[in-house]
């Protein structure tokens, strides 16, 4: 009986593991025609001719929308001696701005996540061994910011700066002065409006999800990105069609790329993220839901409320 019984279990793991098997090699097969897909895309996106704004030319690889495209189409068009980039905020990686960069263009980079599960996913993934991936984990404040990035060893000048963390994005930013990025792609929160330069307050210990239920308040305001990215000496040149990521190039790589306004740039984003009794909360409604949190307004240099019909989205 323990024999019949020992036999069975070891029959059953074989199984087990010969589908493990099938499945690392449909998953990596995936991958590759994913991979491949983008290839082409960027072949048919580089014989675009009058390309006026960004949604033009987006695809989506391992982006969470179509900013793969984009990069590719920017990386293209600007001088970019350091082919490094630092991004942060990226869960497990498996979705990110520069996961695609990596695989198809052999960049170097760093990225850092605040979870210990994610950073040690990582780690275990092949990308990690096949290519130049430093992965950190950390919870990313303003005193925090430049040791995490001079620690991976980065020249001054990188490639790309992409940041995502839901929060302070606006007073990261500004903190760091260790790198000068060529390129910096920053998440706006699009519910605060285009006529608007709000951040939420600075807060180290930010968490979107206990700030407020809707998870509507988190980041800064287009407006407030691109007054920040002025002072610093980069151009705002676009977003992504589902409004959420915006596209800055720094002044003395602008080339042939223009410059452009808030006003044009800005997309109103369309993704429901905020629930409320079997409902979702969408478009212009959205900033109902936040009125009376406070903001930090740059032009005032003070806190003030959100004000629902203080906010012109048109």
């Amino acid at each position: 009986m323990f024999k019949r019984l020992k036999s069975f279990i070891d029959r059953k793991n074989r199984q087990l593991n010969r589908i493990e098997e099938i499945h690392r090699h449909l998953n990596s097969s995936y991958k590759s025609q994913k991979i491949n897909l983008g290839q082409i895309q960027i072949f048919l996106n580089s014989q675009r001719k009058g390309v006026t704004r960004l949604g033009d030319v987006e695809f989506q690889v391992f982006s969470q929308w179509g900013d793969d495209g984009i990069i590719q189409y920017l990386i293209s068009k600007v001088d970019l001696p350091n082919k490094t980039f630092v991004e942060f905020g990226v869960e497990n990686y498996t979705e990110s701005n520069t996961r695609f960069l990596i695989l198809n263009n052999n960049w170097s980079g760093l990225v850092i996540d605040g979870s210990q599960v994610n950073i040690d996913y990582i780690k275990a993934d092949p990308i990690s061994w096949a290519c130049e991936l430093h992965a950190e984990c950390a919870f990313i404040t303003r005193d925090n910011i430049n040791s995490l990035i001079c620690k991976a060893g980065f020249e001054r000048e990188v490639g790309i700066l992409s940041i995502d963390i839901d929060g302070n994005d606006y007073w990261i930013w500004d903190a760091i002065d260790c790198i000068e990025p060529v390129i910096v792609i920053a998440e706006y929160n699009s519910v605060f409006g285009k006529n608007t330069r709000w951040t939420v307050p600075y807060d180290a210990g930010f968490y979107r999800g206990d700030k407020h239920m809707s998870n509507l308040y988190y980041g800064a305001s287009l407006g407030a990105f691109d007054s920040l990215a002025k002072k610093k000496g980069y151009s705002f040149v676009g977003s992504n069609s589902k409004g959420n990521n915006a596209y800055f190039i720094r002044n003395d790589k602008l080339g042939d790329l223009s410059a452009v306004s808030v006003s044009d740039g800005y997309v109103l984003s369309k993704f429901r993220e905020a629930h409320v009794e079997g409902k979702w909360i969408t478009g212009l409604d959205r900033i109902k839901m936040i009125e009376g949190m406070m903001v930090y307004d740059i032009d005032l240099n003070d806190t003030v409320k959100i004000l629902a019909g203080g906010v012109q989205y048109k």
